[in-house]
């Protein structure tokens, strides 16, 4: 079988690293690059940097990688499913909801495949915990834990932290609890003289009853990306910049003073951290999408998971506004 022939647009931070991958993947053959602001990173290589989505699809594409900056999402999306290209978009899916669902109307209206960018999913240490808690390692499941923190990223000037960094644990969390959220809650701030948030501290609850917390910023001198999912059985930590995996075990507690002997807490335990197959989270998403428009399997973000996610970092925003009304109503 001849390989896909793939289009990408948009060739900034995230488009360089799209263009290599693409063609390391097997099965996949770059053919058309669109910028309308040029190749600052030089990954074009051989081929012509096209001025927009519809020159893009004029030189014949299979599939594409949208990876424009978000605001741009909906407008070079629908043109791609209007077209029938198959697109991988990079999250998150869009701008608002309603953009949002005008992208997942347009792409199962034309059969088309379409999916979103949560590269986390993809991570080998958030792979692994993902089979070791559906594998009933931790017992029932408490709370997940993530922070996302570090310096900002200049390139983003559309969207704020929620869209852009914390829709990355919105989603990771659903998709490792394999539960949808039921309720949210948020503060943001805006600390930096942008006119989107660069901060946010957000709770909340899983239908399946799991309590999360994410802490996400642009403001910090160091960069953290760690997941922790505390069970019955002790906690999982996951380092995404590392990939590393380490399990902290329940101890065994005892004691002889009746008062406290049905107290049900925990110690100190075993600590494992795992040996696992460390692959770069870009290529196995790359080959995920292209096995999907192959029609040989589905393990993709879809557009419809890309949109709930979209929409819980909406409902932070609106939580965090109405928390800020009224404690500007209480001084």
């Amino acid at each position: 079988m001849a390989d896909l022939r793939v289009g990408l647009i948009g060739l900034g931070m995230m488009g360089r690293h799209h263009a290599r991958v693409v063609r390391e993947v097997d099965g996949l053959e770059l053919v058309a690059v669109a910028d309308a602001t040029g190749d600052p990173h030089h990954v074009a290589g051989g081929l012509p940097v096209l001025g927009d989505v519809h020159e893009l699809i004029a030189a014949g594409i299979d599939m594409a990688v949208c990876a424009v900056p978000t605001g741009m999402h909906e407008e070079v999306g629908l043109a791609l499913a209007v077209a029938g290209v198959h697109t991988l978009i990079e999250k998150p899916i869009a701008h608002s909801v309603d953009a949002g669902e005008r992208l997942v109307k347009a792409f199962a209206a034309r059969g088309v495949v379409g999916a979103v960018g949560h590269i986390e999913r993809y991570n080998p240490a958030l792979q692994s915990l993902r089979e070791r808690m559906a594998g009933g390692d931790l017992g029932d499941i408490y709370q997940i834990a993530t922070r996302r923190q570090g310096p900002f990223p200049a390139r983003i000037a559309d969207v704020g932290v929620v869209k852009d960094l914390a829709t990355h644990d919105i989603d990771l969390t659903a998709w490792l609890a394999q539960s949808e959220y039921v309720t949210v809650a948020a503060q943001v701030a805006l600390r930096s003289g942008r006119p989107h948030e660069d901060l946010v501290a957000a709770t909340g609850r899983l239908a399946n009853g799991t309590v999360t917390n994410h802490l996400v910023n642009w403001l910090s001198p160091m960069k953290e990306r760690v997941t922790v999912v505390t069970g019955e059985k002790g906690a999982f930590v996951a380092d995404t910049l590392t990939a590393d995996l380490t399990f902290y075990a329940n101890g065994v507690v005892t004691t002889e003073w009746e008062s406290v002997a049905n107290f049900r807490g925990v110690a100190e335990g075993d600590v494992t951290r795992f040996a696992i197959q460390k692959r770069e989270p870009l290529r196995t998403e790359h080959e995920k999408f292209r096995d999907a428009v192959l029609g040989r399997g589905s393990d993709i973000v879809t557009l419809q998971e890309g949109q709930s996610t979209l929409r819980t970092a909406e409902q932070l925003l609106t939580t965090s506004a109405s928390t800020s009304a009224l404690a500007a109503v209480a001084v």
